[in-house]
């Protein structure tokens, strides 16, 4: 090798040395810089951890290194997940984990930080807020139990929790129950548990209203707001116009002409009874186990009854199934205990059937499963309960019977919580629930005798249905002598107390009203009017006129098919288009 050329490479070798110390230097260089910026970074270990709490918030603290002082910044929900540093600051005996969240830095105490995602909720103990009841387990919602307003329970386990904090289920065990509650029914503390919502405000109003019937004192009802149903697979009609169809052979049999018939005008909605008393829609599962009268007197089997349903979906229409609650014959018959009976054995009679006792949790459950198997086998887009309530015109006879009061509630207290059970366990399968009430109802002087509080209802249910029919007013009603014969008055007169009942409570419902379909009955009125397409007309713009704008049922009884048609001015009209 020449000289030159031996020269030449001893340069490289030094510049490459030259160049290696200086990238080094560039290292160390950078080294120091970020370790002034960020002091922690080079020597600190992360991982990632949940934020756990006893409550529904966790707190982020900033430190001030000179005053040596931690800040609470900011409240994030228990569960987020987030960076958590092996630093540590030791403040008053509690240990601090450093933790970055949005890219800014913060303290949280160590004690809530997990890495157990089904460790997030710290609490062993939670007071109810709202009743509610204790379930056997978390599937069929079988009711062992019903909390009090401010008791305290133990808790068991959890299942999930919420965006918000909140606990989806708990197991829980009261004094007298083990079993599962919904979470968004209890709070932290027996002080909070005890208070009513905005008791400011709506204790001014409820504690105005008498209990002449005992019905129930209003105080004790809830009226913490509810989530109402919103399913992006199943959206409600923004009004419903539907028809009324009972479960008959004539009538079902004949499902392709009420279609058609529907068709021709703004009818979007079919109300199909699934059971109306001793009038049974199909051969259900849940009643061969539970009331196998009802199975045994069947109108249809399982497979006419869903080719029916079928055919109404198909035909792009809303459909909703009726079901009555607390009248029903049959079911006493298989389970006797469960009615209301008087005194001395015998069953009590109302409107030739007999009654289950509001206060039983049997009949509550049985009701409630037959709308879960009801969704579950034909696709129903909302359950319709009729009958939640006591009887009426029980008041004379009341203290010669026995009720069955098994939790000591008020009637009202009981007809609200059967609401509350029903609207928990159906939302779960993604459909809305409504439940009609006597028109009476939305008076504002009194609980009625037989257990029907609209502010109550309202605030749990999805749709609140009433069923102001004018040939049930007695003359003078709204200073009608003859309220069957005016019933755009009368609607009108009764929407504007409904109205007003609406802004009593807090998470009101959708007000869908029965508006009446068939004439004047003759025991209230030989020349009473009849009621055809101009006077169902005017019943519905009675209630559109008085801010009721969230639709119509019709109520005949019978369906009948020849007397729809005869009212079809009525149904032919978009009434939400027109008053909005």
């Amino acid at each position: 090798m020449s000289e030159k050329r031996r020269k030449r490479k001893k340069t490289k070798l030094k510049l490459g040395r030259i160049m290696l110390v200086l990238i080094a230097f560039g290292v160390i260089i950078f080294g120091v810089i970020m370790l002034i910026k960020h002091p922690f970074s080079l020597s600190v270990t992360s991982s990632y951890n949940y934020l756990a709490s006893d409550t529904y918030k966790v707190s982020l603290y900033t430190y001030n290194k000179d005053e040596d002082k931690l800040s609470q910044d900011k409240e994030l929900s228990r569960g987020v997940k987030i960076k958590v540093y092996s630093k540590d600051l030791k403040k008053d005996n509690i240990t601090y984990k450093l933790v970055k969240y949005e890219d800014k830095e913060y303290y949280v105490n160590d004690k809530y930080l997990t890495k157990d995602a089904k460790k997030i909720a710290l609490e062993k103990e939670v007071y109810v807020r709202t009743p509610c009841s204790i379930l056997g387990d978390t599937d069929n919602a079988k009711i062992v139990g019903q909390t009090s307003k401010g008791e305290k329970l133990e808790v068991l386990s959890y299942d999930e929790v919420n965006d918000s904090g909140i606990v989806n289920t708990y197991k829980i065990k009261s004094e007298n129950s083990e079993g599962y509650i919904y979470g968004k029914y209890v709070v932290f503390s027996e002080e909070e548990a005890n208070k009513n919502y905005e008791a400011e405000k709506y204790d001014e109003i409820h504690s105005k209203i008498n209990n002449t019937y005992n019905g129930g004192d209003p105080m004790k009802l809830d009226y913490y707001p509810r989530e109402k149903g919103d399913f992006s697979d199943n959206k409600m009609p923004d009004a419903v116009y539907s028809l009324y169809l009972n479960s008959g052979s004539n009538v079902l049999g004949n499902i392709d002409a009420y279609i058609e018939y529907a068709k021709t005008t703004n009818i979007n909605t079919f109300v199909v009874d699934i059971i109306d008393d001793e009038a049974i829609g199909y051969e259900s599962d849940v009643m061969k186990e539970l009331s196998p009268t009802s199975y045994k007197y069947a109108n249809n089997t399982k497979e006419e009854y869903k080719a029916v349903i079928d055919k109404i979906k198909e035909a792009g229409f809303y459909v909703i199934g009726r079901i009555t609650v607390f009248k029903d014959k049959y079911f006493t018959i298989d389970n006797p205990d469960t009615a209301i009976a008087y005194k001395s054995g015998s069953l009590y009679v109302s409107s030739s059937s007999n009654w289950p006792t509001a206060y039983n949790r049997d009949i509550w459950y049985y009701k409630v499963a037959l709308a879960k198997e009801a969704v579950e086998w034909f696709g129903f887009n909302e359950i319709n309960y009729d009958y939640v309530r006591f009887p009426d015109r029980m008041q004379s006879q009341e203290a010669s019977l026995n009720l069955k009061n098994t939790y000591n509630e008020d009637k009202t207290q009981a007809i609200q919580r059967f609401c509350q059970y029903a609207v928990d366990e159906l939302h779960k399968l993604g459909v809305y629930v409504s439940v009609d009430v006597f028109g009476e109802s939305t008076n504002g002087s009194y609980t009625t005798a037989y257990g029907q509080y609209w502010p109550a209802i309202s605030n749990v249910v999805d749709v609140i249905s009433g069923m102001p029919y004018p040939d049930h007013f007695s003359s003078g009603y709204y200073g009608l002598a003859k309220p069957w014969n005016s019933p755009y008055e009368l609607m009108n007169g009764w929407g504007k107390e409904a109205f007003t009942r609406q802004s009593e409570t807090t998470s009101p419902a959708k007000v869908r009203t029965w508006v009446q379909a068939y004439d004047v009955m003759q025991h209230v009125d030989a020349n009473g009017i009849s009621y055809n397409a101009e006077n169902v007309e005017k019943e519905i713009r009675g209630l559109y006129d008085a801010g009721l704008k969230d639709g119509y049922v019709t109520w005949n009884s019978g369906s009948n098919l020849s007397k729809y048609k005869l009212q079809k001015g009525a149904f032919d009209i978009d009434y939400l288009k027109e008053y909005n």
